[in-house]
């Protein structure tokens, strides 16, 4: 007989859980801007390297290519973000944020400081580095 699945022992379980937890206070700070955390961390890639291709953001941010595809369109219809197709490559569209989306970045930047201190408040500043070293090893 096999024991019953516990959730207290499931990693998966776990991440997730704290994972929307984390992402209600982002997304409440960052709703007064217009964006979605999902939507920050793409302008906040595209703000650190613009003119990034589909695949290298996707694989960057760790996401299908699908799932950014989706994640992209309300940012460009909204004009924050532009694809424009590389010179070498017309097949290869570049993404770069647009004024009007270097502008939200940079409210919504200070939207997410709002975030990111109150999620430390809480969880403490040394502790809240130590999660992030551990996390950015999964991925890394």
């Amino acid at each position: 007989m096999t024991r019953p699945l516990s959730y207290d022992e499931c990693n998966c379980f776990a991440l997730r859980q704290a994972a929307r937890r984390v992402t209600q206070i982002y997304e409440r700070h960052l709703g007064a801007v217009g964006l979605t955390a999902a939507q920050f961390t793409i302008l906040a890639k595209l703000a650190r390297t613009p003119n990034q291709p589909m695949a290298d953001l996707a694989d960057s941010m760790v996401m299908e290519r699908t799932t950014l595809v989706r994640a992209m369109k309300p940012l460009q219809r909204d004009g924050l973000v532009v694809a424009e197709q590389a010179e070498h490559d017309s097949r290869t569209l570049l993404f770069s944020l647009t004024d009007q989306g270097e502008a939200t970045f940079d409210q919504a930047a200070i939207a997410w400081r709002a975030a990111q201190n109150e999620f430390e408040k809480k969880f403490g500043h040394a502790r809240a580095k130590t999660l992030r070293a551990e996390l950015f090893s999964i991925t890394a």
